[in-house]
């Protein structure tokens, strides 16, 4: 492991301007993903900076009747929360398929955005990425593909990335604060927030360096049925080859889709037709390789199974 030092900030200004006064920071709360990629040496920051300590750890009633969660609510807290499984079932259940109870217990809401995809070759240091190491190469096409993107990739990286949590905030339009090292705030809607590889797929989000997110912001409930289905290769610890969130109302259907592109997928003005237009709609601009062509089939029966269990 490279050394670091190590700065535990008082509260969320001061994470950012300490992130700003040190070249090569990473911010640190549960460390359930960093710790791993640093043990590897994917991630060798010089400096750490722990906020476990800034008090965004609260889940908060917002004026209009949504929620304001904080960026260090663990996942299992977020799951059981009254309002959270009464209002907005759908994450509940995302961040019920993520992972293992003792991860889910560390996890933070902001960690859980932020996490890094798991494509083996982003971890292998001995082969060539271009997410670890811009220009090098892309092992995984020609490689091994099964579990990668079929949707929004380029030539340069076909990740994807690992969340069930952002697929449950995608579909309830989800809004990310955050703060940077001036004290200057913003919002971002989260279908903004993580990009698409392009040429650059060393970028993974919208944030500036040293900017940290300091909650996630949930709009008024949506009525409806709350479904979240992942299909895997086992019944736990194991990411989604396709997963699907969905809100299904009186004439209102939202569908947001995961483990198929380098950010949860989202195609709104084809969510009022039928699962053949929406699926056809979802994948119109696949770029499968011929080891991940079946996620397509996969995820038009996923799609079918949850539009069934929503009309039972």
């Amino acid at each position: 492991m490279t050394p670091f030092t190590y700065h535990r900030a008082k509260d969320a200004a001061d994470a950012a301007r300490l992130a700003a006064e040190h070249s090569g920071a990473r911010f640190i709360a549960g460390g359930t993903n960093l710790l791993d990629l640093m043990k590897v040496r994917v991630e060798q920051p010089t400096h750490l900076i722990d906020i476990n300590r800034t008090g965004l750890d609260r889940i908060e009633e917002t004026d209009d009747g949504g929620l304001r969660i904080g960026a260090l609510v663990r996942n299992t807290d977020l799951a059981a929360h009254r309002r959270v499984r009464a209002d907005y079932a759908v994450l509940s259940r995302a961040l019920l398929a993520g992972a293992s109870g003792q991860l889910r217990n560390k996890a933070t809401t902001a960690g859980n955005l932020l996490q890094r995809t798991r494509c083996p070759y982003f971890y292998d240091v001995s082969k060539p990425c271009n997410k670890r190491e811009p220009g090098s190469g892309c092992s995984a096409i020609g490689g091994m593909s099964r579990g990668l993107a079929v949707l929004g990739s380029s030539d340069q990286c076909i990740a994807t990335h690992p969340s069930d949590m952002a697929v449950g905030l995608r579909v309830l339009d989800a809004r990310i604060e955050t703060i940077k090292a001036d004290g200057t705030t913003r919002t971002i809607a989260i279908a903004d927030f993580h990009t698409l590889p392009g040429e650059t797929p060393q970028v993974e989000t919208i944030l500036d360096p040293g900017e940290l997110i300091t909650a996630v912001t949930l709009p008024p409930p949506m009525p409806g049925r709350h479904i979240y289905r992942k299909v895997r290769d086992r019944a736990s610890y194991a990411f989604a080859l396709v997963s699907v969130a969905a809100i299904v109302g009186e004439g209102e259907r939202r569908v947001a889709v995961g483990g198929v592109a380098a950010k949860p997928w989202r195609v709104g003005n084809a969510e009022s037709g039928g699962v053949d237009d929406l699926a056809h709609a979802l994948t119109a601009d696949a770029r499968p390789t011929e080891q991940n062509r079946f996620k397509l089939t996969l995820l038009r029966r996923t799609l079918s199974a949850i539009m069934t269990e929503a009309s039972a």
